[in-house]
């Protein structure tokens, strides 16, 4: 009989990733839960077990050895495997994660949870906002809503709703018509401020560097920053329609402007396992054949 091969500790595997993402010994025992002490055997472990070092250490700095990167890269497969095969055999164990922007959680999904959850009590989402421009798919999400520039008919993408660009400002800022801009600063949702630029160029002419602008990163920021007098923001219509709905933010002109771009979400390839995942897209279905 072959002799049993031992095998390194998951904990130190784990201990091996963290101290390598991280760089410091301190953090990733914050991370770990564990004292720094107990990080550093956990490493000396799996040194004594391949018979290697797995860092150079130095007073400043902290890098990993060639025997190291070859480690954490098995080390990072190992953990990874596990993860799928846990949420593979027991995915009803955890909620279904859907990775999205902020502007779009607060603004589109967070009013209409309530009716999610009176609907289907025994499923549970984990929503995991982010304030970059492009929203990446992340290992541990089951889907994603992203922007897309045109309309996608991949099988595996839902539209939502498609992008229809309109002007909002609080209602009692003097403003009822194009030629009023001139005298309130536009409010932009990002630093390109292409919204209000292809705004301007479809139904006004005029260019950019007329008017003063207050730029933000977040729809959010802007919407709010409209809501309370600052000037005049240009966003998407179903971002901004719970606001309209309640007095909040009003449209003083134009008819919303459909630019072809679509909110979509996407699913993972290993969302299917999930045994919420098909009562998770019929609901994202209805609510994208509901009016605003």
């Amino acid at each position: 009989m072959d002799k049993i091969r031992h095998i390194p500790s998951l904990q130190g595997l784990q201990a091996l990733v963290e101290v390598a993402d991280s760089g410091s010994f301190t953090q990733a025992a914050q991370t770990l839960c564990l004292t720094q002490s107990a990080v550093s055997r956990k490493i000396q472990q799996l040194e004594s077990h391949f018979g290697v070092a797995m860092f150079v250490r130095n007073s400043r700095s902290l890098r990993l050895t060639p025997e190291g990167e070859q480690v954490l890269a098995s080390a990072r497969n190992i953990l990874e495997q596990l993860k799928t095969l846990e949420d593979r055999i027991a995915p009803q164990k955890r909620p279904f994660r859907i990775r999205m922007h902020v502007s779009l959680a607060v603004r589109w999904l967070l009013p209409k949870l309530s009716d999610f959850y009176r609907h289907h009590p025994e499923v549970s989402l984990a929503i995991e906002t982010v304030a970059t421009e492009v929203v990446e798919p992340a290992s541990d999400s089951d889907a994603y809503v992203l922007y897309l520039p045109e309309p996608s008919s991949a099988p595996d993408c839902l539209t939502l709703f498609e992008e229809a660009l309109v002007p909002v400002c609080a209602p009692d800022l003097p403003l009822s018509s194009q030629q009023d801009l001139a005298g309130f600063a536009l409010l932009h949702r990002s630093n390109d401020k292409n919204d209000w630029r292809y705004w301007l160029s479809t139904n006004d002419g005029r260019s950019l560097d007329e008017f003063r602008h207050i730029p933000f990163n977040l729809d959010e920021l802007a919407l709010d920053a409209a809501a309370r007098g600052l000037g005049v923001a240009m966003t998407d219509m179903t971002l901004a329609g719970e606001s309209i709905e309640r007095g909040v933010l009003h449209i003083p002109f134009g008819d919303p402007l459909k630019t072809r771009g679509i909110y979509a979400l996407c699913l993972q390839p290993s969302a299917g396992s999930h045994p919420a995942c098909a009562v998770v897209m019929q609901w994202f279905s209805q609510q994208a054949l509901t009016p605003l």
